[in-house]
């Protein structure tokens, strides 16, 4: 009985490519599901980080992984500033700024461009 090796053949491009896409999609669903989307994106941009290394979509994957951690450090510290009304002006500087990251990278994955 002749035993076969079988090894995991290495991602392509067009994978990586298309979880990059799913990883932007899900970024832009979060805002209406309480963001629950956006943290499978984040998990997505983090399981595909080391398989991206040194190809294009290394630099997609660490912009999803960015943005969401800036966000969050903003988003913690314009929180308690809503309540001297400081806080609502930076929590919208914070959205547009979060949907143009999100909306390039995702405009660039599609169009095989590295994130920069």
């Amino acid at each position: 009985m002749a035993q076969t090796d079988v090894q995991a053949s290495p991602r392509t491009g067009g994978d990586l490519r298309g979880s990059a896409i799913v990883g932007y999609v899900l970024y832009l669903v979060g805002w209406p599901t309480c963001h629950l989307a956006t943290i499978a994106g984040l998990v997505l941009a983090y399981i595909q980080r080391g398989e991206a290394r040194g190809t294009i979509w290394e630099s997609h994957f660490r912009n999803l992984i960015e943005t969401f951690w800036i966000a969050l450090v903003v988003a913690i510290v314009a929180i308690p500033l809503c309540f001297v009304f400081v806080g609502f002006p930076i929590l919208f500087g914070l959205a547009i700024w979060v949907l143009y990251r999100t909306i390039k990278g995702l405009v660039r994955a599609i169009d095989d461009q590295p994130y920069v």
